[in-house]
């Protein structure tokens, strides 16, 4: 996204879309930073009507059909594009299709969280333990193993640490490289 002040000045931002593919709308997942100045002004200043400078999608990034086996690990806000996933499976009817394992600092810093939960998401917490008793740590091998399903893709979304990390995982579990799909994302400005 790209805002573009009176004086010509410009700042762009990258967000990730959470909407899935039948959705007319499209929804954006923008965290507020503080001193932000594109999340301060999407947050306080933009209103409806206004008209955004949008183009992508840009750098990394990865499609699932909806209709093969896929298992989704993210960290932090790379939960967005799964929660993407999730909502195209559910509108196909093929959540079945769909395994999801996250990991955040605590609860209350998970983007989506009640909605993951209640699609039976790993949620694996390093600051705290998870509402389901696990004890607060870093994703494992073992968290993601009873996850995988034969002829899966394992889509990995999250920091440039995250994504080689969770990466590593999948292919200790024996995963091809060649069946993942990363999109890893850093700070913009």
């Amino acid at each position: 996204m790209r805002l573009t002040a009176e004086d010509g000045y410009r700042a762009q931002r990258s967000y990730s879309v959470a909407s899935p593919p039948s959705d007319p709308l499209i929804e954006l997942f923008v965290e507020r930073l503080q001193d932000g100045e594109v999340s301060t002004y999407l947050a306080e200043v933009l209103e409806p009507g206004d008209e955004l400078d949008i183009r992508g999608p840009i750098g990394g990034w990865f499609v699932w059909n909806g209709y093969s086996p896929a298992l989704g690990v993210a960290g932090g806000s790379g939960v967005v594009p799964l929660i993407a996933m999730l909502r195209h499976a559910v509108h196909l009817g093929r959540a079945d299709l769909l395994r999801i394992a996250v990991s955040s600092r605590t609860l209350i810093d998970l983007a989506y969280a009640d909605e993951l939960m209640a699609a039976g998401a790993l949620v694996v917490l390093t600051g705290e333990d998870s509402p389901a008793g696990r004890h607060a740590g870093r994703l494992s091998a073992g968290d993601l193993e009873p996850l995988l399903t034969p002829q899966f893709t394992g889509y990995v979304c999250g920091s440039t640490s995250f994504a080689e990390a969770a990466s590593t995982l999948l292919m200790e579990l024996g995963v091809a490289v060649e069946h993942i799909r990363v999109e890893r994302f850093g700070p913009s400005g």
